[in-house]
């Protein structure tokens, strides 16, 4: 049968985002991500399922092309073009499933916003799986190019989620400490796991805190070579008081000749190659989140106001990403 190659494209992609959707859902993703092999018995146990339940899914995968069988019989491993559209299906997993919420109640919220919020929140394991798929391919490489070209040997990376960016860049460098920061106790606790298992744990500090107490203690970012962050202070940005202060402190804290880091959106991106993602990353942040992105030339003010000296901005991956880096 033939058809329009966008269809055959969206019909793809469809299948890949479930179908992955459903492995983090069930807690695989770790693991077909590994690139480890496999068998459906450690599918089973890494999913805590019944193994005719995992049989079923790893099938559905090897019918898809996601996983492919190994020179072992009965052993598996991730297709070779598993990264690729993990990171295109990370797009349709943080609109429709981390935001689910948003979707399905779209009236409610439209309506009255506050009380909408109150009943119907977002899942955190949902948003945070969704922005690493996106993240590991359009954001993380020129953060840790960055990092890695400054020879910064003390990092601290704010909202650091279960510590991913942090703990590769970590393993890069056997002389690298870093420090992360977060207001989840749950991320932390992941954080602290995920770096137990990649031999960091001597090397990275965990700390449970908001980034807004930065403004009053900057204690775990006093003296570090790099601070970073990763679509978080969108937040705080939309509160210019509360802005200046949190990246005043930073950049106070900052060892000589240190830098930030800042991966974030802007508002409503004009590009044809970004326009369609953004808006919807924009209207979701401005009328289901109560928050009004800034635009590049707000974000510059930004870290101008808060005494940095220079800030350079580049576009990344993500449609609408922008990676802004100030110096001290």
């Amino acid at each position: 049968m033939q058809r329009h190659s966008s269809l055959d494209e969206a019909a793809d992609l469809a299948g890949v985002a479930a179908l992955l959707q459903i492995g983090a859902e069930i807690g695989v993703d770790r693991l077909l991500d590994s690139g480890a092999t496999f068998d459906a018995a450690e599918l089973a146990r890494t999913a805590d399922l019944p193994q005719a339940g995992a049989e079923d899914y790893l099938a559905a995968l090897v019918a898809a092309g996601l996983v492919v069988g190994t020179d072992v019989p009965g052993r598996f491993r991730a297709a070779e073009d598993y990264p690729d559209r993990r990171y295109a299906a990370g797009y349709v997993s943080w609109a429709m499933s981390a935001n689910g919420p948003f979707l399905a109640n779209a009236r409610e919220f439209l309506t009255d916003r506050d009380a909408a919020a109150r009943v119907h929140r977002r899942n955190g394991r949902r948003v945070a799986v969704s922005s690493r798929w996106i993240g590991e391919r359009a954001f993380y490489p020129p953060v840790v190019d960055r990092v890695a070209s400054a020879g910064a040997s003390h990092v601290a990376d704010l909202g650091a989620g279960a510590g991913g960016l942090l703990i590769e860049l970590l393993g890069r460098d056997p002389g690298r400490t870093g420090v992360a920061l977060d207001s989840s106790g749950a991320a932390c606790a992941a954080a602290r796991e995920a770096a137990a298992a990649a031999g960091v744990a001597d090397r990275l500090q965990v700390v449970e805190r908001t980034v807004q107490s930065l403004a009053d203690d900057p204690g775990p970012v006093e003296g570090a070579d790099a601070v970073l962050a990763c679509f978080v202070m969108h937040d705080i940005v939309a509160d210019e008081p509360v802005a200046k202060d949190v990246l005043g402190a930073c950049r106070d804290a900052l060892a000589p000749g240190g830098f930030m880091a800042v991966a974030d959106a802007v508002s409503y991106a004009p590009d044809s190659a970004e326009r369609r993602f953004s808006a919807l990353f924009t209207y979701l942040h401005a009328s289901f989140m109560r928050v009004t992105l800034p635009t590049e030339r707000q974000w510059l003010d930004t870290f101008r106001s808060a005494g940095f000296s220079e800030t350079v901005c580049v576009p990344l991956g993500v449609p609408g990403g922008r990676l802004f880096v100030a110096a001290r």
